[in-house]
């Protein structure tokens, strides 16, 4: 039987801008850009949440929620680095290591480097080295499957460490309040209650032909969770398939070389990033969202790979004349890599299983 461990930062980003600045401590911090734009929240304290703050808010309504929030502009050099440091943690242990994002990873403990026979011990050191080393917590669950790890990190947050046994896993889950099960979203969950699904047990009375023809193909997904059963396997080497950065303006711009300004920043944040991870990119994409929410893409395929900020940027005015920028008004411009190379990208990027680091 596998040893599965998933790991859950505790309001990463704003975790770090609380350690980075200790006056932030204790208070309901929003990071996102100001109220008065057209941010969304990348994420908010435990004391901004309390308010009901929650990712991908709009800034707007996040402040209406908590207007004594303190609203901090991301730094995700900041963020990449601190990852960094956390996912060396996790190499102590195993090289079965299935990252989902910048803050949260699936470990395959089953037979690790340190030849430690609890995966709980594990996880427990992982989150007492993460503290020493980043000043940050960690949340992590412990069980046999992905499934179950997930919904035990989940279940006693900030700083919590939950184990789930085989012998545990279906009392638990028939106590389970639908709406904490993962892959279960608000809608889907507003449409089971109204079904009389309100816990575990009232989705395991149904038969898996029921679920299949109440909520399509997912029908599946539910009938097997809920009896413990999740056969994926971590899937290790998951590597970012693009990095980019984009902005959405307080107002409409039109103003061709006011948008010029603002991707020469976007060009010399990517190159910081590019060469952090060591890495360059051979196609190009300029992301425009005009004023009445259309959106279009245009990119440039090279024969090497570009890193630097001027080159970026060359290709960006390239990119530029191959839309309506100076002609209509934007609200959002992005800049981004992809066919990443370099020893952490594989070089072989038709046979990555990626993930996008898009801001």
């Amino acid at each position: 039987m596998r040893k599965i461990i998933h790991i859950d930062m505790d309001a990463f980003y704003a975790s770090i801008e609380q350690r980075n600045d200790p006056s932030l401590r204790g208070k309901p911090v929003i990071v996102s850009g100001s109220p008065n734009s057209r941010s969304v929240v990348s994420t908010c304290s435990y004391e901004a949440r309390k308010f009901g703050v929650h990712s991908a808010m709009p800034a707007s309504h996040a402040y209406r929620l908590c207007p004594q929030g303190i609203f901090v502009p991301p730094h995700f050099s900041e963020y990449e680095e601190a990852s960094r440091q956390i996912h060396e943690i996790f190499s102590e242990y195993t090289d079965i290591i299935e990252p989902l994002s910048l803050d949260e990873a699936y470990l395959d403990v089953t037979r690790n480097r340190r030849g430690i026979r609890s995966a709980l011990i594990i996880a427990r050191e992982i989150k007492n080295k993460i503290r020493e080393k980043t000043e940050l917590t960690a949340s992590g669950g412990v069980s046999y499957n992905k499934f179950l790890a997930k919904t035990a990190s989940d279940w006693e947050k900030p700083d919590g460490l939950t184990l789930i046994t085989p012998k545990q896993a279906v009392p638990f889950l028939e106590e389970l309040p639908i709406g904490k099960f993962f892959g279960i979203g608000k809608k889907t969950e507003e449409h089971m209650k109204n079904l009389g699904i309100v816990t575990g047990r009232d989705l395991k009375a149904y038969e898996k032909w029921q679920l299949i023809e109440m909520f399509g193909k997912s029908g599946s997904y539910y009938f097997d969770v809920v009896r413990g059963i999740d056969p994926r396997p971590v899937q290790p080497e998951r590597i970012r398939k693009s990095i980019g950065r984009e902005e959405t303006f307080s107002r409409d711009i039109m103003d061709g070389e006011e948008i010029r300004e603002i991707l020469r920043r976007l060009s010399a944040e990517l190159e910081e990033t590019l060469r952090r991870l060591e890495t360059g990119g051979k196609t190009v994409t300029l992301k425009v969202k005009y004023h009445d929410f259309q959106s279009i893409t245009r990119s440039n395929s090279l024969s090497r790979p570009v890193s630097g900020r001027r080159e970026l940027m060359e290709q960006a005015d390239i990119l530029m004349e191959k839309t309506e920028i100076g002609k209509r008004p934007i609200r959002l411009i992005g800049l981004s890599l992809t066919s990443l190379t370099g020893h952490r990208f594989r070089e072989e990027e038709d046979q990555l299983d990626l993930f996008s680091l898009s801001l």
